[in-house]
C-alpha cells in the first residue's frame, strides 16, 4: 500500500467558542483498518469528529489533517466529502418533505461531481438496499422525519454503502440503540469493512466493539489521546470504567502523552 495512503491527524488543537477542546490529537488510519476511539463524556470525541470533516464552529488553531498525502486541514466539508472522508452523525437531522432516495442521490452527485442517472441511481439504491436487508419503501419516506433511532443509524449505513468513502468516521452510531437495532447496524458496518476504506468509531462504550472488531482502540482523555492499544484496552475499559485514568499509572502516561 502506498505509505500516503491514510488519514492522518497531527497535533491538532480545536478551539470552540474560544475554550480549547482538542489540545493535541495524533492519529493515523490506514485503508482496512478499524480504529476505535473511546473516552468520558466531555473529553472531546465529537469535536474531533466535527472538526475532521470541517465543521466551520470548530477552530483548528494548530496542528494538520492530511488524508492520502494531501492537506485538507482548511478545505470545506463538501471538498472532503469529494476526497473520500464521510462522517455519520451521532443525531442526524430530520428533512420533512424530502425522501431518503431524493436525498441519497443528491449526496451521491454532490461527491462524484457528476449526474448519475435516475435509472443507474435506483439500481445502485436497490443493490446495496438488498445487500443492507433493507425494506425497499424505507427509501420512499422523509428524511429520519418519525424515524427510531436505529431507523436513523441504519439510514446512515445506507449512505455510507452509496457513497463508498476511504475513510468513513462514524459518532457514536451505537447511542441510543437497543440491543437488536445494535446488531443490525454492527452487521451493516462489517458488510462493508474492507481494504479500501479505513474506518473510526468513536464511542463511549464498549458494547458496539463486541460486533465490530477493530484492530486499534485509543482513549481519549481531556483533549488527547493518552492510550492505545488493541481491542484488550476495550476489554479493560469495560471492566473499570474509565476510573482507572485517575491511577498514578494513567497519569504518568498523560503527562507523558
Amino acid at each position: 500500500m502506498n505509505e500516503k495512503s491514510s488519514l492522518k491527524i497531527i497535533d491538532l488543537h480545536v478551539q470552540v467558542n474560544d475554550k480549547e477542546i482538542l489540545k493535541g490529537v495524533n492519529l493515523e488510519i490506514k485503508k482496512g483498518e478499524i480504529h476505535a476511539l473511546m473516552g468520558p463524556n466531555g473529553s472531546g470525541k465529537s469535536t474531533l469528529a466535527s472538526a475532521m470533516m470541517g465543521h466551520p464552529s470548530y477552530k483548528i488553531t494548530k496542528g494538520e489533517i492530511w488524508l492520502d498525502g494531501k492537506n485538507i486541514t482548511h478545505l470545506s466539508p463538501d471538498e472532503r466529502a469529494r476526497l473520500g472522508l464521510f462522517l455519520a452523525f451521532q443525531y442526524p437531522s430530520e428533512v420533512p418533505g424530502v425522501t431518503v432516495a431524493n436525498f441519497l442521490r443528491l449526496a451521491l452527485n454532490a461527491v462524484q461531481g457528476k449526474e448519475i442517472s435516475v435509472l443507474e441511481f435506483y439500481k445502485l439504491l436497490n443493490n446495496k438496499m438488498k445487500e443492507l436487508k433493507m425494506d425497499p419503501d424505507f427509501a420512499k419516506r422523509y428524511l429520519n422525519d418519525g424515524f427510531s433511532g436505529g431507523e436513523k443509524k441504519r439510514n446512515e449505513i445506507l449512505q455510507l454503502a452509496l457513497l463508498q468513502p476511504k475513510y468513513a468516521i462514524l459518532d457514536e452510531t451505537d447511542s441510543g440503540l437497543d440491543i437488536d437495532a445494535l446488531k443490525t447496524v454492527s452487521e451493516g458496518i462489517n458488510r462493508l469493512a474492507g481494504p479500501e476504506m479505513g474506518i473510526l468509531i468513536i464511542t463511549h462504550y464498549q458494547r458496539i466493539l463486541h460486533y465490530v472488531q477493530p484492530q486499534y482502540v485509543h482513549v481519549l482523555y481531556d483533549g488527547k489521546i493518552i492510550l492505545s492499544g488493541g481491542k484488550e484496552l476495550a476489554e479493560k475499559l469495560e471492566e473499570t470504567g474509565y476510573d482507572f485514568i485517575n491511577t498514578e499509572t494513567a497519569e504518568s502516561v498523560i503527562e507523558e502523552a
